[in-house]
């Protein structure tokens, strides 16, 4: 894969445009305006009085554009001061506006000249150099043509070129610019026959709320913008079902449905409102397996690498596993019964495959033979079985009684044969494998033991750990070896395989960071939590508030930045709904609507003084919370009929 990090990526899904911040498309790496997975423009080359602008600032004005500013020198007999500025504003919908501005005290007569090409290459094509030469271009009306197998993509030309040479692909101005004057040229590049993009994310039709935050940390008010602009970017339709609307995973690699990361995303931002969940859900609900065998009722995933010390995983059991938990808990939020009742049969094959994939056994093992059991998993399972029981009985359906059962068995032999003792008091192994063995690394993923979702009256189901094992959780993850000072790494830093770059063996994952803050400050060690927000929100500001779904584990020091990693997508669905959920687990907000509560378990040490959130969504409706620097929350406007919990 090409290096991403440091481009700039406009994303309206299903169109995207990525850039360098010299503004001019090359044609090189992954530059190009992107539709649906193919590359629709690769080249755009601006030139003016036959020479290249000098680029001198590059920058996203928006989740789906960004802005990229040059000079030029017309003439070689003038001073060092540039006399014109090229302004470029570029849109994922496949829009670019070309602006010249004179700052010369003389009319200026510029020839302008536009050089474009295109592949046509499909995006995976383009990652591996696959992507072939340039097509030949024809004159089109008042732009250019191309046309392959493949596909076909047409630029028009707003006002129209003066002159269009084919075989270099050249579109021609003759601008005339007076003292302090400017002009334009705008370019439209569509799929022959396409119209512009209509991103699911944009206008009313939205499912996430414009949620606002202001506080005593500027970061906070960027931060949350930045990450509800970067989902609503990233939103996709169900081609067959176009009123459901899922996240897609990430740009510019993953911009298609990945159901564990959509699940986990729509979790996160169940502050932003239930739609998201609903319509990623129905989507879901829709893609199970149906044929009889082992894997029935499972909602299909690809494997996922799970780093050097273990195979890689099912993304379908956690997919499986985060069915039931999102829909029990967008039921606190508020989801509509209608909508329940429609979910609640899939919600159930779900559990079911659950409890006929671990049989007889304590522990949910990978879904092939001699598989491991990963303590990641059985964190998953037990909340999912918790959190369904609860889900099953509110609605007087059979099988919770069974579900807590297995969830209790599983609680007494986790604790003693998960558990590895050492001197400094003990830890979760990572794994147990077929033949007993346990993996004990250090390992990011014993977050998730700490994620016990959310039962009624704004209470926390019980987790798989005890009361001295909780703690030793905590301190393990508040340690420099998995603190990196920018988030929690993914394998502690002092074991063997520890990469800080490594996917699952030392970078900081956002979204399992945000799942170790949330679980620390439910458990109340806000100390260990603190220090990894701040961490996180230190980061954020490294990145433009536009968080990556990783970066490396590299220690954190004084005057530093954190290293990105150079595949990472950014935008990232987990990373955008990451930054959702670290600000609103401040005010510790806990629905339960179906009994008319919300109760409020605020951060007591309000590690970023006084927040206030504005238009996040609970029963559907407006919600607005204040915590002071003293720790304390207060409702500022709430649905009509909500009582405070205690």
């Amino acid at each position: 894969m090409p290096p991403v990090h440091a481009s700039l990526v406009c994303v309206a899904l299903p169109a995207l445009a990525v850039s360098t911040d010299q503004g001019q498309l090359n044609g090189h790496g992954l530059e190009g305006f992107y539709r649906a997975g193919r590359r629709m423009l690769s080249r755009c080359q601006v030139r003016v009085a036959g020479r290249e602008p000098v680029a001198i600032q590059a920058r996203m004005l928006s989740a789906d554009s960004a802005r990229f500013v040059a000079t030029v020198l017309p003439s070689t007999d003038g001073g060092p001061d540039p006399d014109v500025v090229v302004e470029r504003t570029r849109h994922a919908d496949g829009t670019e506006r070309i602006t010249l501005r004179s700052a010369a005290s003389r009319p200026l007569r510029l020839p302008v000249e536009v050089s474009l090409g295109t592949d046509l290459a499909e995006l995976g094509a383009v990652a591996a150099g696959r992507a072939g030469p340039e097509l030949p271009a024809s004159v089109h009306d008042s732009g250019m043509r191309w046309s392959s197998e493949a596909g076909h993509c047409v630029v028009t030309a707003v006002p129209a070129p003066t002159d269009a040479l084919a075989s270099a692909g050249l579109l021609r101005w003759e601008m005339q610019l007076p003292p302090g004057g400017s002009q334009s040229v705008e370019l439209r590049i569509r799929p022959r026959g396409g119209g512009p993009v209509r991103p699911a994310g944009h206008g009313v039709s939205s499912p996430l709320a414009s949620a606002r935050a202001v506080g005593d940390e500027p970061t906070v008010r960027h931060l949350l913008d930045a990450s509800v602009a970067d989902l609503r970017a990233l939103l996709l339709r169900d081609p067959a079902h176009p009123a459901d609307v899922y996240v897609a995973a990430g740009a510019p690699w993953r911009c298609g449905l990945a159901p564990a990361e959509a699940l986990t995303a729509a979790r996160m931002t169940l502050p932003l409102g239930t739609r998201l969940a609903v319509g990623t859900l129905r989507a879901l609900a829709r893609s199970r397996l149906e044929k009889a065998g082992p894997r029935t009722g499972m909602i299909p995933g690809p494997l996922r690498n799970a780093g050097p010390l273990l195979p890689p995983g099912c993304t379908g059991v956690e997919a499986t596993l985060l069915f039931p938990v999102l829909l029990a808990e967008a039921w606190r939020w508020g989801m509509p019964e209608a909508e329940m009742a429609e979910l609640l049969p899939a919600a159930e094959r779900c559990l079911r495959w659950l409890l006929d994939a671990v049989g007889d056994s304590p522990y949910l093992q990978d879904p092939h033979p001699g598989g491991p059991a990963r303590c990641e998993t059985q964190a998953h399972a037990h909340r999912a079985a918790l959190l369904g029981a609860d889900l099953l009985d509110a609605h007087g359906r059979q099988g919770g009684t069974e579900l807590r059962r297995w969830a209790e068995r599983l609680r007494g032999r986790f604790r003693e044969e998960f558990w590895v003792a050492d001197r400094a008091g003990g830890r979760p192994a990572a794994a147990r494998l077929a033949d007993g063995r346990t993996l004990s690394f250090r390992t990011g993923s014993a977050a998730h033991l700490l994620d016990t979702g959310l039962l009624g009256g704004g209470a926390l189901a019980p987790g798989l750990l005890d009361k001295v094992q909780t703690e030793q959780v905590a301190r393990l993850l508040g340690s420099p070896v998995m603190d990196s000072g920018w988030g929690l790494r993914g394998l502690g830093a002092k074991e063997a395989a520890y990469n800080p770059f490594g996917h699952r063996s030392g970078a900081v994952r956002v979204h399992e960071t945000a799942v170790a803050v949330a679980g620390l400050a439910a458990a109340g060690y806000e100390k260990e939590a603190g220090a990894l927000l701040r961490g996180v929100l230190a980061a954020a500001d490294a990145f433009g508030h536009r968080l990556p779904e990783m970066y490396a584990g590299e220690q954190r020091t004084e005057g530093g930045a954190p290293l990105p990693h150079p595949a990472a997508c950014r935008p990232a669905a987990v990373g955008a709904a990451a930054g959702v959920q670290l600000l609103t687990l401040l005010a510790g907000i806990r629905p339960d609507v179906p009994a008319g509560t919300v109760t409020l378990r605020p951060l007591r040490s309000a590690p970023l003084g006084e927040l206030g959130l504005t238009a996040l969504r609970v029963a559907g409706e407006p919600f607005s919370v204040r915590v002071s620097r003293l720790g304390l929350a207060m409702v500022e406007e709430a649905a009509a009929g909500l009582q405070l919990g205690v």
